[in-house]
């Protein structure tokens, strides 16, 4: 019959202390493979302007140091309109890139085959994947729809369905000529059981949202 006291000493006469002292003294050293790696000088990340996975995002490009306020919505669309339980996963999930779908178009515009696609996860350092990801989640209930299931919505003004990505982009690109900042609508009623909404409004302002109206929310 195998003991406690026989695993302890085992592990007393197997783990040693030497063991995590030779590890943890060389841990910043690297090894060989990492530090034969070419990186390049300079403080800066270097963006690679090629890269899929890696992106230099908007965020901060026209920020400055004095917000600018609070402003009103005016001739806002509105682009999704949801019910209860909303969740991380819709508004970006971390799931397979379908073949059908903007990031898809995207990545084989830029050469990458279907069978590296990989996921939107392993893709999140790419901003202009991640907004044509946004909502792209094939389960979303967009009442808009009526009732459909899948990552589309309805043009308002011209009643045709298209992915999220492509009505929000239409949307925009029509208001530039109205407003300096394109503002779109999207409605989420309801309890949405979620808490990283960060990401919500992350995402949703690659779309170009604007506005966002809560019922509830946990």
């Amino acid at each position: 019959m195998f003991l406690i006291r026989d695993g302890l000493q085992v592990v007393h006469s197997s783990v040693l202390p030497d063991m995590f002292k030779a590890t943890y003294q060389a841990i910043t050293k690297g090894n060989p493979m990492w530090n034969q790696l070419s990186v390049p000088s300079g403080t800066l990340y270097a963006w690679d302007s090629k890269s899929t996975y890696i992106h230099e995002p908007p965020y901060f490009k026209s920020m400055t140091m004095s917000p600018p306020g609070p402003h009103g919505v005016k001739d806002a669309y509105c682009l999704l309109n949801f019910g209860d339980s909303i969740t991380t996963d819709h508004i970006s999930p971390a799931g397979s890139i379908h073949k059908d779908s903007p990031a898809a178009r995207y990545l084989m515009e830029r050469g990458v085959d279907r069978r590296d696609f990989n996921s939107y996860g392993s893709r999140r350092g790419n901003d202009e994947v991640m907004a044509r990801g946004t909502f792209a989640n094939i389960r979303l209930v967009n009442k808009l729809l009526g009732g459909e299931v899948g990552p589309k919505t309805i043009h308002i003004s011209t009643g045709e369905k298209l992915s999220v990505f492509d009505v929000a982009m239409v949307i925009s690109s029509k208001l530039l000529h109205i407003l300096s900042s394109p503002v779109m609508l999207y409605v989420l009623t309801e309890k949405s059981w979620e808490q990283k909404y960060p990401g919500l409004c992350f995402n949703s302002g690659l779309l170009m949202v604007r506005a966002i109206r809560l019922k509830c929310c946990d």
